[in-house]
């Protein structure tokens, strides 16, 4: 990949962080309040003694991309199937629900799962996600088949 056409975000963790950290390169998301920097981690390793043992040098880094980009830095690890974020924004979104939704978020709430409409909501997020592996193959399964039905039409190649 060109620096040139590179994500100046990318490349700065990619540069930064040392290889012997983590053992993939590391994973780099970001949107406009955060930057989540993710590493994966081999199972023997302890997560706190990772965690502890290079928290001065990860500020540095995070320092100088907070200051770069304007934007938190997040930093986390994956040990197999877990993730374990050591820092994490949360921030507030503004949506609009109608009644039906609200309801959703109501029954949440009435039922004891959540404390409020907002934490309800982020549960529901919380559950889209953990499923979201799933739907997205379902999704795209289903993408495939209407592509194939356009192929077979009367304007299909």
């Amino acid at each position: 990949m060109s620096t040139a056409t590179a994500d100046p975000i990318e490349t700065l963790f990619r540069t930064a962080v040392p290889e012997s950290w983590f053992s993939a390169p590391v994973q780099v998301f970001s949107d406009q309040e955060e930057i989540v920097v993710l590493g994966a981690l081999p199972a023997e390793q302890p997560v706190d003694a990772f965690r502890k043992e290079t928290r001065a040098e990860r500020m540095a880094i995070a320092a100088q991309a907070e200051h770069t980009f304007r934007r938190k830095v997040t930093w986390g690890v994956e040990q197999g199937d877990q993730r374990h974020l050591f820092t994490s924004a949360a921030l507030p979104v503004a949506t609009r629900l109608r009644f039906f939704e609200r309801a959703v978020l109501d029954t949440l709430v009435e039922g004891g799962v959540a404390r409020s409409r907002a934490d309800a909501l982020a549960w529901c997020v919380k559950l889209v996600a953990r499923h979201q592996e799933e739907w997205l193959a379902d999704l795209r399964q289903a993408i495939s088949a209407v592509e194939k039905v356009r192929q077979e039409g009367p304007d299909g190649a």
